[in-house]
């Protein structure tokens, strides 16, 4: 793989790269659990900076205890701020799902947008989050950039920034949109499974040829 790979042949291996992901990772899907989209919102809002298991282990009497954006507005935020705890930075993600059940309450009728701009002006939600609600409950293509999407992509030489917006800007002119959401799917599963930050399994990864990085 050349430095200084031409925009026509990166789209094409990365093109490559999701079909050889897709064949090795069948049941790749969102890590998070939930039922709706207004489940799938609170949890990727406490996802930032917290592993996915941990998130799904929390929310799985958070949500029988919280049901409706009303419910994080009837309670102190001190005992919000206790349910999610071992999420890490409880305090700012408990004030940041109170903000954004508000906002659902005040402006939205209490149902979560199907835009990325009307989603981005929820307390809490930036495009990652955005991106991530909207391809898994709506089927509207979105690049979900996470801390797996940054490090493989620079890996394979696809971008040189930890810029999320910059990667995902970026990537929207490498892949065909119908191909956006199966791309968060694989590559992301591919980082938990295989390409892991601290150890690398080079050695059986599908896309080793394909890596410009692989060890």
């Amino acid at each position: 793989m050349a430095k200084h790979e031409s925009r026509a042949a990166k789209s094409a291996r990365m093109n490559l790269i999701i079909d050889k992901l897709q064949a090795a990772y069948t049941d790749a899907k969102v890590g998070l659990n939930f039922t709706t989209p207004f489940e799938l919102l609170i949890a990727t809002i406490l996802s930032a900076q917290c592993t996915d298991d941990r998130v799904n282990i929390v929310t799985q009497s958070l949500f029988v205890k919280y049901r409706s954006p009303q419910d994080y507005l009837l309670v102190p935020q001190e005992e919000l701020e206790g349910d999610i705890h071992s999420t890490g930075f409880y305090r700012n993600k408990a004030k940041s799902i109170r903000g954004c059940c508000q906002r659902l309450i005040d402006e939205f009728s209490c149902t979560v947008p199907t835009s990325l701009d009307e989603l981005i002006t929820l307390p809490g939600v930036g495009r990652k989050t955005a991106n991530c609600v909207l391809s898994n409950c709506f089927n509207i293509p979105g690049i979900t950039v996470d801390t797996h999407v940054t490090r493989i992509m620079n890996l394979l030489g696809m971008v040189d920034t930890t810029d999320a917006v910059k990667i995902e800007y970026a990537l929207m002119e490498l892949v065909p949109k119908d191909r956006w959401n199966d791309m968060n799917h694989v590559i992301i599963t591919h980082g938990r499974r295989t390409c892991i930050a601290r150890r690398p399994q080079c050695g059986i990864c599908p896309i080793n040829a394909l890596c410009p990085s692989a060890l």
